[in-house]
């Protein structure tokens, strides 16, 4: 075995997650978020306290960006994300019972139309953030 391929157990382990530094900083808000609000507002509170957080840090975004979706070179519909933080993650609020396959699949499509690689779902239906990161 090449060393070179060996993991140094002495540095913790080091993740090579792509945006770790990026996402673990939109977690951290939601959880501020979540502790200041409580849980079972509406989606759009969420997602504009977080856009506050976001703001009064400095953290570049776009709230409700439009993205035209295209089928054989016709314009068909469009996609709008809640949030683009970082210019580089995709972040939905969500206040349901749990994340499904729906939110899953409908965060993929986000993914490919945006042209990015990250994205985060946040329920903050119950008092214990749910959270998925999603990765294309």
């Amino acid at each position: 075995m090449d060393t070179d391929e060996r993991p140094d157990l002495r540095r913790g382990g080091e993740s090579k997650l792509l945006l770790k530094a990026e996402t673990e900083k939109i977690i951290g808000f939601a959880f501020e978020v979540l502790n200041e609000m409580g849980h079972g507002p509406n989606e759009k509170i969420y997602e504009n306290a977080l856009t506050v957080l976001f703001k009064l840090n400095s953290i570049a975004l776009d709230q409700q960006r439009r993205f035209s979706v295209y089928f054989r070179g016709v314009g068909v519909g469009e996609f709008i994300p809640d949030l683009i933080v970082f210019r580089s993650v995709i972040m939905d609020a969500k206040v349901i019972d749990r994340i499904t396959d729906h939110e899953r699949g409908q965060m993929l499509n986000y993914l490919r139309i945006t042209k990015q690689r990250v994205s985060l779902i946040l329920n903050f239906k119950n008092a214990r953030l749910e959270l998925e990161r999603i990765v294309l």
